[in-house]
Parts: C-alpha cells; structure tokens; sequence
C-alpha cells in the first residue's frame, strides 16, 4: 500500500519554520521544474491566475516538484470550489486563490480544499492518493490552503477573514493592494507598505502564518514582521546574473 505523500512546506511552516516557494512565471514546463533541484525550493508556485498552467498541465508539472522533493502549489484564477478541488485532484497539494475579501469567501476555499468533516471538496481520489488506504482523511492534513490579501477591503475584513480555521498561509499581495489603494503599480509607495506593515503584524498576533513576496531589499523587515512564507521572483536575479555576466565579459574581452 502507497502512503501519501508529506506536504513539504506545510510541515515546515506548523514546525514554525520558514518556507521558500519559487515562483513559476513564464516558466511553465515540467522540464523547467526539474531543473531547479539542486536549489532545493521547499515549494514551486504554478501559475493558473496570471499565467499559461492549465488543468492539462498540471499532473506532469506536479511529477515533476514530486520528483525534485519540491511541494506543487497552484494559483489558481477564481474562488470557485471545483476548481480548487479539481486541481488538488490532479496533483497539487497547495492551492493559492486570488481576491479573497471576506469571511465567507474564506470559508469557501476552505469548502473547496478539504473534505468531510471540515469541507465538501468533491470525493475523488487525487493523483496523490492513488494506492493509498484511507485518503480521504489523510488528504486533509496534507492539503495546504492560502488566500490572497490583495484589495484593502479585505484589510477592512481581515479580523472576520483570519477567523476562519483551516487555513494555512494568509498572504498580503502588495501590488493588487496598491492598485485598491490607488497606487497602481507602486506597491513600494509608502502608504501601500504601512498597510502591509500593520496587516502582517496582525496576522501575527492571531497566531496566524503570512506570506510574502520577499527580496533582499525586504526580507529582514518581513521576517521581523512575521512572515514566514516567502514567494520569490526568479526574473529580477535572472536579469541581476546576465547583466554581472555581461560586464564580465566586456571587461575580459577589453570591449
């Protein structure tokens, strides 16, 4: 008999350890996820919201975190519960959805997510429990569930919202919520980070875990802050790795 499959970054996160999740945008192949094991990223972030990962993609792009030692956590486009269920169906353990901004669209997920007793996620065995006694009560645990704080009415709610058990990471996305602010595209403006400095503080003393995109430039004041899920962005350390490249060679070829 198969046994399920250890969430990696949930297990990590409730051991109140951190978690490193790399951000798979615009780069969507399998063969692109297997290429990042010897980084070892705790989590690998498919993109379903604002990207090409669709349901045909899913079960090769999750083998592949499986096969790398890497938790598959899909963002997902819409709070709708088939969809969550659908792709935990084919393989992802982590589903990330967009816009949540109230109690009950938090409660929603958590219908989607988790089956009986907690949810009414539809009753299928997922490609991660194939082979494997009892998945149905095994799977809940495993399951990760986050939603995403990125409209300040969702600030207003969040007391409402971080009352909702069940869910694992509540992460406060700074550019959707400077667009509701009314900053669009300046999620380092200083009232867009005073928000995300005062949310994330209250996450915390819910003795609730928050999530971030995190940087060099803002991970220390994340962590003092206390989050403990950091998304990364691959492209500005692509662009930062070619352009130290380029200068290199310029230098040696004395042009």
């Amino acid at each position: 008999m198969m046994e399920l499959r250890q969430n990696i970054a949930k297990k990590r996160l409730y051991e109140g350890k951190t978690v490193s999740c790399f951000a798979l945008w615009g780069y969507a192949g399998s063969d692109h996820i297997e290429r990042l094991a010897p980084i070892k990223p705790h989590a690998i972030w498919m993109e379903g919201e604002h990207g090409n990962v669709d349901f045909g993609d899913l079960p090769n792009q999750t083998r592949a975190c499986d096969i790398i030692g890497s938790t598959p956590i899909l963002r997902v486009n819409q709070n709708d519960q088939g969809i969550i269920y659908r792709s935990l169906d084919l393989g992802a353990m982590g589903i990330v959805v967009p816009h949540v901004n109230n109690k009950e669209e938090a409660e929603n997920v958590v219908e989607g997510g988790k089956f009986y007793p907690i949810g009414k996620r539809g009753s299928f065995t997922s490609r991660q429990g194939i082979g494997v006694k009892d998945y149905h009560n095994l799977a809940n645990d495993q399951t990760m569930l986050i939603v995403l704080i990125e409209d300040i009415i969702a600030v207003e709610n969040l007391d409402s919202i971080l009352s909702v058990d069940n869910i694992d990471v509540f992460f406060l996305a700074s550019g959707d919520l400077a667009q509701s602010m009314g900053f669009p595209g300046q999620s380092d403006h200083k009232e867009v980070q005073k928000v995300v400095d005062e949310s994330l503080k209250r996450i915390s003393a819910r003795g609730k875990i928050s999530g971030a995109i995190g940087n060099k430039g803002n991970v220390k004041s994340l962590y003092e802050n206390g989050v403990k899920f950091y998304l990364c962005d691959p492209r500005p350390y692509m662009a930062d790795g070619f352009q130290k490249y380029q200068d290199f060679a310029q230098k040696a070829l004395g042009k």
